[in-house]
């Protein structure tokens, strides 16, 4: 839900006024439709730039080419129901 949705449905009862939801849905938009105020929060780990996007994808990759999964064998295996 976009922050002209989220506006109307908090501050239904100044609907009639739009000078008052504009002003609300921008203000909302500062607090809450932002990647950095999420971040700071710790709702999320990182933000990652548009243009760093192809260059965190190939480090990760990178970083992952040689794992190895040590799982132990399986202990037990499904029975015919």
């Amino acid at each position: 839900m976009g922050p002209k949705g989220a506006v109307e449905i908090i501050f239904r009862s100044e609907i009639g006024d739009q000078e008052k939801i504009d002003a609300r849905t921008e203000d909302y938009r500062r607090k809450f439709a932002n990647p950095f105020v999420a971040g700071s929060r710790g709702y999320i780990d990182d933000v990652i730039m548009p243009s760093q996007t192809r260059q965190r994808i190939n480090r990760s990759l990178d970083m992952l080419r040689d794992k190895r999964l040590e799982n132990p064998p399986k202990k037990h295996d499904n029975i015919p129901l």
